[in-house]
């Protein structure tokens, strides 16, 4: 599988009244990656959403992290993030966010890919990732 690599800035507003990251901003960066992962590829989601017919977005199922290392206002962490596993709809994607080479934090995300539900455009359902876009993510 593909590898999306990029570097997070920790600014001052990432971070607690204790000056270390915000447990919550972790998720978001796993976000922000899983996003870059599929832009990477050729598939940017707000192009994905405008442009393929009936997509409906990759929401999120499941997200664990294990925090092995605090990180402060003005360090620099090195991201990646790779599809590991797609089974029917779902899809597991790893990330592992390391400071100065030493491992800082590392989770997953089970997503889903979706399509509308063409009885209720309202709901979303379940559907397999298109061979083109696991072609493409497997790199």
């Amino acid at each position: 599988m593909s590898i999306y690599r990029t570097t997070i800035s920790v600014e001052w507003g990432d971070c607690d009244p204790a000056g270390i990251v915000y447990y919550p901003r972790y998720f978001a960066w796993f976000d922000q990656c899983t996003l870059g992962l599929f832009s990477e590829a050729g598939f940017a989601l707000q192009d994905m959403l405008a442009e393929r017919e009936g997509f409906g977005g990759l929401p999120l199922v499941e997200a664990k992290a294990n925090f092995m290392m605090a990180s402060r206002c003005g360090d620099t962490l090195d991201a990646e993030t790779e599809l590991t596993e797609i089974r029917g709809s779902r899809f597991t994607v790893r990330h592992r966010l390391s400071r100065e080479g030493r491992l800082a934090v590392e989770g997953y995300e089970i997503r889903a890919w979706t399509t509308v539900d063409p009885a209720d455009r309202r709901r979303l359902k379940g559907a397999p990732m298109p061979p083109e876009v696991v072609a493409a993510l497997r790199g």
